[in-house]
């Protein structure tokens, strides 16, 4: 199945959630033979990383949002984790610092985009500013209502530098999060992660839905789109998101560098050291 197509977000279009069902691989999936699928992409990925680096033309963004415990840190200990540490980095967004809160919402997310031949994953992002603080009231409507289009001017920016995005919604049930914040409190090595806003934000689950849809339909273009990704099964959320990485990153037609260096010099060279070492023995 090719999930690019099956859970993209249309340009234009507006996103309702309750048309992407977070159980969807219990009807179109098989657990064993995914994660089987899912190896050969990370091997995939990991090759075409490689070339990335290697060619530093291009780069890539990858944008994770989910709700609390929607499964970005255990997509990027899962998957990402096939990179190369040297070219790929993972940046997590919290509350903005003081500083930060002093400048224009996405001058904390200018500064870590990436550089060329390099894998950039966004762990929550500059969508927060469409998010939480709309959700809690945070800044009047009038200031983050702007920011969509503000987002898209952003992100066109980017590609315009040859940063290609990819933006993937991690949508899970209401029900399966509060099962996986259950799991946490009886496991001792996960409880570190529990805080009171995980169930006191569950109270605006609501709000956030609306808040996400709209996002989703304002921000999700040709060049930059999103994915609706359904994540209630660990499993294939990996599968999914690990396809569409690949597939886009095989379209970039990424090539190895010409040396820099005369190789026939190089290699007559290489012969003289090899004679004079045998020489010497």
């Amino acid at each position: 199945m090719n999930y690019s197509k099956k859970f993209i977000v249309e340009p234009g279009s507006n996103v309702s959630l309750n048309n992407f069902d977070t159980k969807f691989a219990k009807k179109h999936g098989k657990k064993k033979s995914s994660k089987k699928k899912t190896g050969k992409l990370k091997e995939k990925m990991h090759e075409l990383q490689y070339r990335l680096f290697a060619e530093h033309k291009h780069s890539l963004l990858i944008v994770l949002q989910a709700p609390d415990a929607g499964g970005k840190d255990g997509f990027v200990r899962h998957v990402i984790i096939s990179m190369n540490p040297q070219g790929c980095r993972v940046v997590g967004f919290k509350e903005p610092t003081p500083e930060e809160l002093t400048h224009d919402f996405l001058w904390r997310i200018e500064r870590q985009v990436p550089k060329p031949g390099e894998v950039v994953v966004f762990n929550r992002s500059h969508y927060e500013d469409v998010l939480i603080v709309r959700v809690h009231n945070l800044v009047p409507k009038k200031v983050w209502s702007k920011r969509y289009e503000q987002i898209n001017e952003f992100e066109q920016h980017l590609i315009a530098n040859d940063t290609h995005i990819l933006k993937f919604f991690l949508h899970i049930s209401k029900e399966e999060q509060l099962q996986r914040f259950k799991k946490r409190l009886n496991d001792p090595t996960k409880r570190w992660k529990i805080s009171e806003a995980d169930y006191t934000e569950r109270e605006y689950w609501e709000r956030y839905e609306t808040a996400y849809e709209d996002a989703l339909s304002k921000c999700s273009t040709k060049e930059a789109p999103w994915f609706v990704i359904p994540s209630d099964q660990k499993w294939f959320r990996n599968l999914a998101i690990s396809q569409i990485i690949v597939e886009t990153m095989k379209k970039l037609h990424i090539e190895f560098p010409e040396p820099k260096v005369n190789i026939e010099d190089i290699r007559r060279k290489y012969h003289k050291a090899v004679r004079v070492g045998k020489k010497t023995e």
